[in-house]
């Protein structure tokens, strides 16, 4: 299993724009930090994807992304965070649901999501090299599929045309065999008969996981996608699982805790253990670290 990576592409005439991310191995990493059931692992999966492309389409290197689901189903809050490259992060309130198939015969990741509730998009973005009050935006879960609720996110909140398609396979170990997505999006002044060529060869396109798990996966998506239209791939870069927790973001937070709960830590004696939700890392302080 390689890197997971996103290449990028436009068309010839600036009509619309491809993003495209295998994120196979960073799927896997999280199934192993969390283990996950494996109807979770795709539920997760197309999340921290989603999240993933979301948050490589940010200018600044402080800029990141939070993608949450709150749905109805029994996964409860599932929540990824990617930096403005890409690299992803993210957990599920119960990570260990399992369904049965779905009528498609495919893991049930609507059925874990729920069919409704609410989609959130934050976005921690910087001006001038200050920090802004994170702009959040939401959209309600149509179908809990994942990239069906982004692709109306994008088009209800954000008014731009938008198609998402996202996938993970696993194999019968619970490893994930192929993982990730695209995004394309119409750019403004759009020609009209590139829309309808990208709406015929949309009609054509099969599944993504499917795409990834074949050969010469990115430049068979491209050439399926702008099929009859001139494109170029103007960038590709790496990315990753990141869990940025340390010792100290820990203590901090334990020091900003309401004065008779530090108090109370203190008393005990007890040794105190606290747990990263991104990547399970327990860090253990001593009730006399707190300070005053």
């Amino acid at each position: 299993m390689g890197n997971s990576f996103i290449t990028r592409g436009i068309t010839a005439d600036g009509s619309a724009r491809l993003i495209y991310a295998d994120t196979t191995a960073i799927v896997q990493k999280a199934q192993e930090l969390h283990n996950t059931s494996k109807t979770m692992t795709a539920a997760l999966g197309r999340i921290l994807t989603g999240a993933s492309i979301m948050g490589s389409l940010q200018k600044d290197k402080t800029d990141s992304l939070t993608l949450m689901f709150k749905g109805d189903g029994p996964a409860g809050t599932v929540l990824c965070v990617s930096d403005y490259k890409g690299n992803v992060k993210g957990y599920a309130q119960d990570h260990t649901v399992e369904l049965p198939p779905n009528a498609q015969g495919k893991l049930d990741v609507s059925g874990a999501i729920g069919k409704t509730g609410t989609m959130y998009v934050l976005r921690d973005i910087s001006a001038d090299g200050e920090k802004r009050e994170p702009y959040t935006a939401m959209a309600p879960i149509i179908s809990g599929e994942i990239a069906e609720d982004i692709t109306n996110f994008y088009v209800q909140s954000e008014q731009i045309p938008t198609v998402c398609a996202l996938g993970v396979r696993c194999n019968t170990e619970n490893k994930c065999t192929a993982a990730g997505g695209i995004l394309l999006q119409l750019l403004p002044g759009a020609d009209e008969a590139i829309i309808a060529q990208l709406e015929s060869n949309l009609a054509m396109f099969t599944s993504i996981s499917a795409i990834i798990a074949g050969e010469n996966p990115v430049q068979t998506a491209f050439d399926t996608i702008f099929k009859g239209i001139e494109y170029e791939m103007f960038d590709e870069f790496d990315i990753d699982y990141v869990c940025d927790c340390s010792r100290d973001r820990y203590l901090t937070a334990l020091v900003g805790l309401p004065k008779e709960d530090r108090e109370e830590l203190r008393q005990s004696k007890e040794k105190i253990e606290t747990v990263c939700h991104f990547c399970e890392t327990k860090y253990h302080f001593d009730p006399d670290e707190i300070p005053e």
